[in-house]
């Protein structure tokens, strides 16, 4: 049996997975029950999956964070403690995250491989371009998207999807949570 992987993403109403103005975390929006429920889906044991640039802005935000910042989350604190897979050409050993594997080579070979020997979940939060390869090449089950109740139309950087192939999407979960986040997961098919 296969592990179902999971495409775990931020997003503004405009697709946009971060910012260069002053919106602060999670754009200024979070609440007690998208916090709660961010920790819930990582009460469960997964493989986190990461590519080089996801990773090194993690390091350097907790590099960067206190105990009592967004970064320190709960949800983020159990993130930071599962095991992790990073797939990266360029990066040398030691990376800075508790239990980390570094894996050198292509990252659809690499989830491909981990979908057939890992024994838990695959989950990724971030890692764009890494998990736009990883749908173009059919291996990403489910996308799980955090729309945030914003527009960064003049702040927004790093379009999610850009330059992803054309999926439809079958919703297979969607709530509202603190009145105006919504969580949607998706299981996506190629658009023929």
């Amino acid at each position: 049996m296969t592990a179902t992987y999971t495409f775990d993403v931020f997003t503004s109403l405009d697709g946009f997975g971060s910012t260069t103005g002053n919106w602060g975390g999670y754009w200024g929006k979070q609440g007690p029950e998208l916090l709660q429920r961010r920790l819930g889906t990582y009460t469960d044991d997964h493989r986190m999956v990461f590519g080089r640039r996801t990773i090194e802005l993690f390091e350097q935000m907790l590099a960067d964070s206190t105990e009592e910042s967004d970064v320190r989350d709960a949800w983020v604190t159990r993130m930071i403690n599962l095991p992790a897979t990073v797939v990266s050409n360029t990066l040398a050993e030691p990376l800075d995250w508790p239990d980390v594997t570094l894996v050198r080579g292509d990252a659809v070979d690499v989830v491909a491989r981990l979908k057939e020997e890992s024994e838990v979940p695959l989950r990724s939060h971030g890692s764009l371009s890494m998990n736009r390869a990883l749908l173009a090449a059919g291996l990403v089950d489910l996308i799980q998207v955090t729309l945030f109740p914003v527009v960064t139309g003049q702040t927004g950087t790093e379009p999610i999807f850009h330059g992803a192939a054309d999926f439809d999407l079958e919703l297979v979960e969607g709530r509202t949570l603190d009145g105006r986040t919504q969580e949607l997961i998706y299981r996506p098919t190629p658009h023929t």
